[in-house]
C-alpha cells in the first residue's frame, strides 16, 4: 500500500496552494503587485471562492500563496484555481490550475 504525501483531503487545513505567473514562458515580477488573489471553484462547478493571497517570497519570482483554513477545502473532487493580480503596469489572470480533494476514511 502506497500513501500519496501530496494528497489534499476533505477539509485539510494549512495546504499551502502556490501559483507562479508566467507569461511566453519567462516569470513575471508581481513584487509591484496591490492585489494578489487565488480564486477556486470548488467541485460543484457553482461556488467560487477569493482568498487574499501574499507573495511567496518577495515576488520578484513571480509565486503568490495561499493556506487553507477550516472550511475551505469542504468539497470533495476536482477543483480549479486561477490567480488574479493587479499591478501598476499589468491587471490579469494566471493560468487555470487543477487539483483533486480526496475523501477520508
Amino acid at each position: 500500500m502506497a500513501i500519496e504525501e501530496n494528497e489534499i483531503h476533505l477539509n485539510d487545513v494549512g495546504t499551502v496552494f502556490e501559483v507562479t505567473l508566467v507569461e511566453s514562458d519567462v516569470v513575471v515580477d508581481i513584487s509591484t503587485a496591490t492585489t494578489l488573489t487565488i480564486k477556486f471553484k470548488k467541485s460543484d462547478g457553482a461556488t467560487v471562492m477569493t482568498k487574499t493571497a501574499s507573495f511567496s517570497t518577495d515576488g520578484t519570482d513571480g509565486r503568490l500563496q495561499y493556506t487553507s483554513v477550516a472550511d475551505d477545502l469542504d468539497q470533495t473532487g476536482p477543483w480549479k484555481l486561477q490567480a488574479y493580480v493587479i499591478m501598476p503596469s499589468w491587471t490579469g489572470h494566471s493560468s487555470i490550475g487543477e487539483f483533486e480533494v480526496f475523501r477520508n476514511l
